[in-house]
């Protein structure tokens, strides 16, 4: 009895370790629930055909499901080559270069590699559920608009605010501090978003992945400048930002299954 007790305190010590420390590195992307609001609304905006096809691929797992894969793996050494590929450096006053993105791969380039995997009719099925799993969570980071921030900061990483009168960081507001706030579950928070016709559907769906990238970075400078380093953030500051926030999960839920029924 005393040696599982000790074994259960032993596991519940490292997990604390595991989370802590998981969440220190200041690169958890929307998360957990972020995430899966987008897989959500996806699922919802998926044609028949294309439901039929991620069903059988992912035997039964769902878009919201999947959606944290890529910021659980971060814990493998192997997988450290993505790391990179969760967000885009650019400087506020510019577009898009591909010229000018990371040569070891950025968000653009990540979500172009799985693209073209999953379209690959050679790949093998357990490729294209891997690289499935890493596409949906990276249209979900594109979406986050300090994942689009500037280098000098590290997406706003660097700069630290207060988030009810405890330490956080601009970055970290808006991956998950706003949205753990708010008190409601990814399906509450997918089923609450703003009910919109066809033809605004399809017209946040137009254009190419740079043009999407080019229109979230004007969020971006918004989200720079809402706030001063070192402030105490509160119920204003959700007040006056949320919609933004939440207009991100939802266009990044929509755009995600035009992604994936032009690959199915």
């Amino acid at each position: 009895m005393k040696t599982t007790t000790s074994l259960l305190i032993v596991a519940l010590m490292v997990a604390m370790f595991t989370v802590s420390s998981f969440s220190a590195n200041n690169e958890i992307v929307w998360g957990a629930t972020g995430h899966r609001v987008v897989g959500e609304i996806a699922q919802t905006h998926l044609k028949s055909s294309t439901k039929r096809k991620l069903n059988k691929l992912l035997n039964g797992q769902t878009l919201a499901y999947i959606s944290t894969f890529a910021d659980e793996i971060k814990s493998d050494d192997r997988y450290k080559k993505f790391t990179t590929w969760h967000y885009i450096n650019m400087p506020l006053d510019e577009n898009y270069n591909p010229e000018n993105r990371n040569p070891d791969g950025d968000l653009v380039s990540a979500i172009e590699f799985c693209s073209a995997i999953i379209s690959d009719k050679n790949s093998s099925d357990s490729d294209k559920i891997f690289y499935l799993k890493l596409l949906v969570h990276f249209i979900g980071d594109l979406h986050q608009p300090m994942h689009i921030g500037l280098v000098e900061d590290k997406g706003g990483n660097d700069i630290k605010l207060k988030w009810f009168g405890k330490d956080t960081n601009l970055h970290r507001v808006w991956d998950s501090e706003m949205i753990e706030s708010y008190k409601m579950s990814y399906t509450e928070l997918a089923a609450n978003t703003k009910d919109l016709s066809k033809s605004e559907i399809k017209n946040i769906q137009q254009g190419t992945l740079i043009d999407w990238v080019n229109d979230i970075h004007k969020s971006t400078r918004i989200v720079y400048n809402s706030m001063t380093e070192g402030e105490n953030l509160s119920y204003r500051y959700s007040y006056l930002h949320f919609d933004l926030l939440e207009q991100q999960l939802q266009y990044a839920g929509i755009r995600l299954a035009k992604v994936l029924n032009d690959l199915f």
